[in-house]
């Protein structure tokens, strides 16, 4: 099983903290509503692939192929 740590939302909920600033203005910045934000960050709900997109460009990130030990190539 994956660890927490690993899963992608919260990867994703690790970089919209780093990244500071109020969710209003990421919100503003991404079109992607503040209050579904603030609810993604606590764990109460996920968000839509257009949503996901959206933060990552705004964050500068995308998923990529890495090898993993084990040898399962996905993270």
């Amino acid at each position: 099983m994956t660890r927490k740590r690993n899963l992608l939302t919260e990867q994703l909920r690790r970089f919209i903290r780093q990244r500071g600033g109020s969710l209003a203005g990421i919100g503003r910045e991404t079109g992607v509503n503040h209050a579904a934000l603030s609810r993604f960050l606590r764990g109460e709900r996920g968000l839509s692939t257009r949503s996901l997109d959206r933060l990552c460009a705004y964050l500068g990130l995308e998923l990529r192929k890495v090898r993993a030990k084990g040898g399962r190539s996905w993270h």
